[in-house]
């Protein structure tokens, strides 16, 4: 009896054994499936290996090796102007470093536009692009919009001054004064010494310094000397072209200028005289001039 009860008991071991190992294939191989599956269904992300910053990096801070490292980035997704390789980055290495010029998070790519060329520092030259010079105006808080510029903004410039010569218009106004956009979507780089654009505080500006080209800078020099400068500041995101405005007293005031009254012209009469004799007779005749 008691063998009989051994052989049963064997016997059942080794039938739950059987089966737990045949439960455990099953659930593998459909875990294995599912995950087969479930990468079938997922698209391929191609990465690119780029350099981005290790710490929070401010405006003027020196960006050294030991402040950035790599890190997978969508191909599709990736921003112009990163860095790639450790040459690209910094050709000759801590020796000529890097400055911030835009400020960076961690983690954030490493842009070309937020950086100078290797060795230079976060001065105007590295905010100049080919061919722009820097110009100063002067403004005070009216001209200026009121403190409420900042490095990176873009403005319109008018003037406002007297026409003399022959263009003059002074009919009918008092003072001659005229008021003109001269230029239009001029971007400032600075605003005292100040040319941080990661600045939020109000600054009360006396000069800005704008990036023009060489013959705006003249136009601008012109008109800073014959008449007074007003920036008007022009919204992030718009696109639009101004026209050409010019507008005087007059036009400011809706006064239309007198019609110019012409003398009227006395038609002429030509006559001749006739004796007949002792009598005179005046005839009038068509005029030959």
């Amino acid at each position: 009896m008691r063998l009989v009860f051994g052989l049963v008991l064997i016997v059942g071991l080794g039938l739950a054994g059987f089966a737990v190992y045949m439960a455990k294939n099953y659930i593998q191989g459909y875990q294995t499936q599912l995950a087969n599956e479930r990468a079938q269904r997922m698209p391929a992300i191609e990465t690119v290996e780029i350099y981005v910053a290790d710490k929070p990096l401010k405006y003027g801070e020196v960006l050294r090796e030991d402040s950035v490292r790599v890190t997978s980035f969508p191909k599709q997704s990736l921003p112009e102007g990163v860095y790639e390789t450790m040459e690209a980055l910094f050709p000759e290495g801590n020796d000529e470093p890097r400055t911030v010029i835009r400020a960076m998070e961690k983690n954030e790519a490493i842009l070309a536009v937020k950086v100078t060329a290797p060795g230079e520092d976060a001065g105007l030259t590295s905010q100049l692009e080919r061919g722009m010079r820097a110009f100063a105006i002067k403004v005070d808080v009216s001209s200026g919009v009121s403190g409420f510029l900042r490095p990176g903004d873009r403005v319109d410039v008018y003037w406002t001054g007297k026409i003399s010569g022959k263009g003059a218009r002074t009919e009918g106004n008092s003072t001659g004064d005229v008021t003109k956009l001269i230029e239009t979507g001029v971007r400032l780089i600075a605003v005292d010494q100040v040319a941080n654009g990661d600045t939020t505080g109000a600054i009360i500006a006396r000069t800005v310094t704008v990036a023009v080209l060489p013959q705006q800078v003249a136009a601008l020099a012109q008109a800073q000397t014959t008449g007074r400068l007003a920036l008007s500041l022009v919204g992030a995101e718009d696109d639009t072209v101004a026209e050409a405005i010019e507008v005087d007293q007059r036009s400011l005031l809706g006064l239309m200028d007198a019609p110019v009254k012409q003398a009227a012209v006395e038609e002429e009469i030509c006559t001749i005289k006739t004796r007949r004799g002792g009598e005179t007779i005046i005839s009038e005749i068509p005029c030959t001039n």
